[in-house]
């Protein structure tokens, strides 16, 4: 009934195991499946009839066991005697054998083909399965499982052990400059960094593109002379969010050219809520985690506003942080919460506010003494499962906060120092680690990047960057890498080869580029020996005989005069300028004669007025 493919396959036997060891190969001689759906349609029918004739032949059963059991009831007392007079070894015979019939019973009743039938359904193809899950010869069983529990224990004492997890074995620098790399941005992917700095500057660097040499491959001021507050990709990496020291936020796309920029509020209006945008410096920046148009951005002028990347005429909203006295006071960072729906900043009175993004007019939590008055709250960051925040403080401390319990902390830690108003902390891509860096003075020791565990808050690690301060610090969660922006210029990335994706692994491994000669001349000269006169180009001559030709020409080697001091002399005119109204003043203005007579000085013209009338007599004459 088979067609002579499917008869084929169940003619192959499994494969010879003593074979497949020597050939280091388990699913040697195995061949394709191949599958005639005639043979299967016709295996299904004959199935369903067989089970349909099992389940008919089980109730005819059922039915002649029924009508048994009533057929024994009315002699009952006959068979009750009976078989007390056979003795109780026979009715335990006869439970036995009811027994074993019902059983018989029940196996007919399962449906489906029987257990040996499936198994040679499945056909040798499906029988090696298990074994091609391990290539080559088998290992001895012992071996194999103390394998496995090393590798457990690895990877028990890696999550118990945070420390092993930081990727801090290898390290790579990009010169940004020689001021404060105060911004740094890493897209969504990781392929890119974005780095800004007090020198003005943005710079563009490609992991992928990048060989050993570590150059960026663009560089602009966004700004003008305005330094670099912070930068950041949006949550689809498209474009950029540019925040500097004036009152105008910039959004730029992935190769800097400019997309939108604020308008600028107007100063004169006392109540902020009524300007269109930010009327002072602003002092930090970030994008909404979901929605991929919005920004939020945080000013001297005592207001957080929310942004449209399509509007750029006037903001979303506005959001005025208070003091106790319900006075204005200044935010000198913002961000929002993962999931984009509360919206915190942090305030120069120490304070933490924190507002529903859809209501604007009131705090929904708020911690009036988080850190000390006066000091520039620099960072606040949520913890990727939502439910935590981090502070960095100016008053040297780093404080992490469950915003449910808002008025005391859960943990902190102080001796922190930083100088700097954008000193930020970031959590490790699980969630476990805190890390900050801290500022140093010049000359004072080396700035370093400190790692706290979460629940603890005990100093897990620190890494000595440079000898300067460490001011931005950011941990990718793709790559598993840590961008480290310092005092002195310098971007950090730190990674480890085997912990690390892409990023700056991509570039250390490439050789630098050797420049193009070419590049290094100045002109090319095509020398034609046989071209005619028209074509042929001037041979260089040296300069020092036409220098020489130059002083013996008198025109060409005549000494400038130099400037007339004092009165003029030799037919130049003094120092009283060349101009028209100087020259009158010095020939008429300053004649020298006595004018303190009047009388005296209009009859000096009286004999010429009688000599030659000319102005009056002529026409009283007439």
């Amino acid at each position: 009934f088979f067609s002579p493919l499917v008869a084929d396959a169940e003619m192959l036997g499994p494969p010879d195991p003593e074979l497949a060891a020597t050939m280091g190969f388990s699913g040697f001689g195995k061949k394709a499946r191949t599958f005639d759906l005639e043979a299967m349609f016709e295996q299904t029918r004959r199935t369903a009839v067989e089970r349909s004739r099992k389940v008919l032949e089980a109730r005819e059963r059922e039915k002649e066991d029924q009508t048994e059991k009533e057929f024994r009831i009315p002699c009952a007392d006959s068979s009750v005697s009976a078989s007390s007079a056979r003795g109780p070894g026979s009715t335990l015979a006869e439970r036995e054998a009811v027994c074993s019939e019902s059983e018989d019973n029940s196996n007919e009743a399962l449906s489906g083909p029987s257990m040996q039938s499936q198994s040679s359904a499945k056909g040798p193809a499906e029988d090696t399965d298990d074994d091609e899950e391990f290539i080559g010869p088998p290992l001895p069983p012992g071996f194999k499982d103390s394998d496995d529990d090393n590798d457990n224990d690895d990877m028990e004492e890696e999550d118990n052990n945070p420390v092993k997890k930081i990727p801090d074995s290898h390290e790579i620098t990009l010169q940004h400059g020689t001021k404060t790399v105060s911004a740094l941005g890493l897209d969504p992917s990781g392929a890119r960094l974005i780095t800004g700095g007090y020198d003005y500057d943005v710079k563009f660097w490609d992991f992928a593109g990048m060989d050993a040499s570590l150059q960026a491959f663009r560089s602009l001021q966004p700004c003008e002379c305005h330094q670099i507050k912070s930068l950041q990709y949006s949550s689809t990496g498209d474009v950029i969010l540019v925040v500097s020291g004036n009152s105008q936020a910039k959004v730029l796309d992935r190769d800097g050219f400019p997309v939108m920029e604020c308008i600028k509020g107007d100063q004169y209006i006392v109540d902020m809520t009524n300007t269109k945008g930010h009327t002072a410096m602003l002092n930090s920046g970030c994008w909404h985690p979901k929605i991929k148009e919005e920004f939020l951005t945080c000013s001297n002028d005592g207001t957080v506003r929310t942004w449209d990347v399509n509007n750029e005429k006037k903001h979303k909203s506005v959001f005025k942080p208070r003091s106790v006295q319900g006075k204005r006071v200044i935010p000198t960072t913002c961000t929002y919460s993962r999931d984009g729906k509360l919206i915190a900043a942090g305030c120069q009175d120490g304070s933490i506010q924190i507002w529903d993004r859809n209501m604007s007019v009131h705090t929904k939590f708020h911690c009036r003494q988080a850190h000390a008055s006066g000091t520039d709250t620099s960072c606040l960051t949520f913890s990727y499962d939502g439910t935590v925040l981090a502070s960095r403080g100016g008053d040297d401390t780093l404080k992490i906060w469950d915003i449910r319990q808002f008025k005391k902390p859960l943990n902190s830690a102080d001796g922190l120092p930083s100088f700097f108003p954008m000193t930020d902390c970031c959590f490790s891509p699980d969630d476990k680690v805190l890390v900050t860096g801290t500022s140093v003075k010049k000359g004072g020791g080396s700035g370093k990047l400190f790692f706290f565990d979460r629940e603890t808050f005990q100093k897990l690690y620190e890494i000595e960057v440079t000898d300067a301060s460490v001011v931005r610090c950011l941990w990718h969660p793709k790559l598993n890498q840590i961008m480290v922006g310092t005092g002195n210029g310098l971007a950090k990335v730190y990674y480890d080869p085997v912990k690390s994706q892409r990023g700056a692994k991509l570039c250390v491994v490439k050789t630098k580029r050797k420049e193009r000669q070419a590049e290094t001349l100045t002109q090319d000269y095509i020398i034609t020996p046989h071209a005619l006169p028209m074509f042929r180009e001037p041979r260089q001559r040296s300069t020092r005989k036409q220098l020489e030709k130059d002083r013996l020409d008198p025109m060409k080697s005549h000494k400038p005069e130099p400037p007339v001091a004092g009165a003029g002399r030799g037919g130049r005119v003094g120092t009283h300028g060349v101009t028209l109204s100087s020259y009158i003043v010095k020939n008429i203005a300053l004649d020298k004669t006595d004018d303190s007579n009047p009388r005296e000085a209009i009859l000096r013209h009286a004999k010429e007025a009688e000599e030659n009338p000319y102005w009056v007599a002529p026409a009283y004459a007439k």
